[in-house]
């Protein structure tokens, strides 16, 4: 039996490729991956070390119609390998690689996916932020008790690490716009 190992990995909505990188380094070192749960446990099963491109795709469409979605990428010459959270794991060894070959095979495409992250992942977490975050914000505010004062520094930081997530995603949108336009 193939030894396995469970390793936890962090990543927010609009770290996808830094998921990727380190996915491929897992790979690198010995480990493919072979599972991924939420909120972030990847499964590894111990393998020869190899360099292999790890590309994630977020496409619930696609998902709804799972074997003509990964039929699709395999006949591209990807595997698929797991699902977590509406977004698709797939591989494929850097030697099978055709120059910058990707699963999106064009700035457009990356550009789609971007707009179905915000759309099936950022835009609920926008309704959060505006009609529960920003209000109980405000209203503990008012509130400067003992009680009031810890329960205001809990949204403080709920704020503040909501606005980093749309700061960081609205960059990671911003960059792959301007690539397209050079």
């Amino acid at each position: 039996m193939a030894k396995q190992k469970t390793k936890f990995g962090w990543f927010t909505i609009p770290e996808w490729e830094k998921e990727e990188k380190w996915l491929r380094e897992q790979h690198k070192n010995g480990w493919k991956l072979i599972k991924a749960t939420p909120p972030g446990f990847y499964k590894f099963e111990q393998c020869e070390p190899e360099d292999v491109i790890y590309q994630l795709d977020y496409n619930q469409e696609g998902m709804n119609h799972i074997s003509e979605y990964i039929q699709m990428f395999r006949d591209c010459g990807w595997e698929y390998v797991t699902d977590m959270m509406g977004y698709a794991y797939f591989r494929k060894p850097a030697n099978e690689m055709v120059e910058n070959e990707g699963i999106f095979c064009d700035d457009e495409s990356k550009i789609e996916m971007i707009e179905r992250v915000y759309k099936g992942r950022m835009l609920p977490l926008v309704v959060v932020f505006c009609c529960c975050i920003m209000p109980q914000l405000f209203m503990q505010s008012h509130n400067i008790s003992e009680m009031g004062y810890a329960l205001f520094m809990v949204f403080v930081v709920l704020f503040i690490l909501y606005l980093s997530l749309f700061v960081k995603f609205a960059y990671q949108y911003w960059k792959v716009k301007n690539k397209k336009a050079k």
